[in-house]
């Protein structure tokens, strides 16, 4: 682990030195002062891990000290020395955001142990530091994949949204991407450094979803053995993502209700009161203007919900990303499974361009990853492809030939029309051609056409 920056502070030159020198032979970085006034022009100049210093001094005590540190860097840790009779003030100072406390005469192994586990906080904050920005880039807005016009209007919407504290509603199909739209504007928000906490709310049952979201007391129903916090509870301070709103009761509705307007709720059987800060945003696939119309869906929540409107369309109607993200995948889970660089056959190409993709986004990306572990060469052929998509037709290519076919049915209706009149008049073309307004040559025409005698 990194070896820290230290600074001792204490009015004994001989306490000082005994620690600086066994501290250096532990290669770490030693600083010394005898002041609280000297230890505070240090830290302005130099990089500090860890302040070390005596609680009692002359003048100004380490809780003073303790108190300007953390004015001037929070990231600074500070630890206090202390006799057996300042204990007290010790304990007073871990309040205000002291790390810990020793206890005089020091006992080097205590040191040892306080800076390894000052060397693994570090190496945490580290890591989670990174984490968050891997996760600031994994779902900035420039990472989703799209070229349409479509998307390119949400992700603009989206973007500025992702800034305030406004409820957004996501709507659309199963598979568009509504959860990862919801992360970006978490993770491009102020809101990144907390929990983004996402639930299903289609996935349980009503007296679950209430304890999910709001938590509960011990003993509030059978086997809620221990108090438990809930959802909301969790996401204080960062962003609640409630997917399937459409699914949710009319009680749970009324507590939600209020916790958007309030920001307040209490846990499933307490009556303590509890106060979040937490953003909401939810999606649903379902209409809930129709919803309120039958009773489903109170209104006045769909109004709170939907202070913006972001609407997903399906993957059939933005059929410009449908080869990005074909290429996308294919790069990805190529990757992932320890293939060479893979592509298409020109036929496997055709197929999943003109597929429709009922399931959207996350249905190209499973049949990607299928057609990646099947594969046996380099290139995917049609044989790879589920037969589901060799064999369904596209909506342009239905539509196409629903075209097609328009002049046949139009021809058919007419056969209908013209043997139907020749019937109810015995085969007399003359008043068959009248009751139908058409020229008698007309008719013989279209007879002659159809081999009919």
């Amino acid at each position: 682990m990194n070896n820290l920056s230290i600074l001792i502070v204490d009015d004994e030159a001989s306490q000082r030195e005994i620690l600086a020198g066994y501290l250096k032979k532990k290669r770490h970085t030693v600083h010394q002062s005898s002041s609280v006034q000297e230890a505070l022009q240090l830290i302005q100049s130099q990089h500090i891990d860890l302040v070390l210093t005596d609680y009692k001094m002359p003048g100004k005590t380490g809780f003073d000290l303790l108190q300007e540190i953390k004015k001037i860097d929070t990231e600074v840790v500070v630890v206090l020395m202390t006799a057996f009779g300042t204990i007290e003030g010790a304990v007073d100072a871990m309040r205000a955001g002291a790390y810990d406390y020793l206890s005089k005469p020091i006992e080097l192994d205590e040191i040892d142990l306080l800076i390894k586990r000052l060397q693994e906080r570090q190496q945490l904050i580290s890591e989670n530091k990174l984490l968050r920005e891997q996760l600031v880039e994994k779902y900035s807005f420039l990472e989703i994949i799209s070229q349409s016009a479509q998307m390119q209007e949400v992700l603009s919407t989206v973007s500025r949204v992702a800034q305030t504290k406004a409820p957004v509603l996501i709507r659309g199909e199963s598979g568009t991407g509504k959860e990862l739209i919801a992360r970006a504007i978490h993770f491009n928000s102020t809101r990144n450094r907390k929990p983004f906490i996402a639930i299903n709310c289609a996935a349980l049952n009503d007296n679950l979803l209430e304890s999910e979201l709001f938590g509960h007391e011990r003993g509030a129903f059978t086997g809620a053995e221990k108090q438990r916090r809930g959802r909301f509870e969790l996401a204080d301070g960062g962003t609640i993502f409630l997917d399937e709103i459409g699914d949710i009761s009319s009680a749970t509705q009324v507590r939600l209700l209020r916790v958007l307007q309030e920001q307040k709720f209490e846990r499933v059987g307490g009556s303590e009161t509890l106060s979040v800060d937490v953003r909401v945003i939810a999606a649903t696939h379902k209409n809930l203007e129709e919803a309120i119309v039958n009773g489903k869906f109170r209104e006045d929540l769909f109004y709170r919900l939907n202070v913006v409107a972001v609407e997903i369309p399906p993957l059939r109607k933005r059929r410009e990303d449908i080869a990005v993200l074909l290429d996308h995948f294919l790069s990805a889970f190529a990757k992932e499974h320890k293939k060479k660089k893979l592509n298409f056959s020109k036929e496997a190409w055709e197929h999943l361009t003109r597929y429709d993709y009922p399931g959207n986004v996350r249905e190209l990306e499973n049949i990607v990853q299928r057609s990646v572990i099947f594969s046996r060469g380099d290139t995917i052929t049609s044989e790879d492809l589920p037969q589901i998509v060799k064999t369904n037709k596209s909506e342009s290519t239905s539509a196409k030939q629903d075209l097609e076919n328009f002049s046949e049915q139009i021809e058919r209706l007419e056969k209908d029309l013209i043997f139907e009149a020749l019937r109810i008049h015995g085969n007399n073309q003359s008043k068959a051609a009248e009751q139908l307004g058409l020229s008698e040559r007309n008719l013989r025409y279209r007879l002659k056409k159809w081999r009919v005698k």
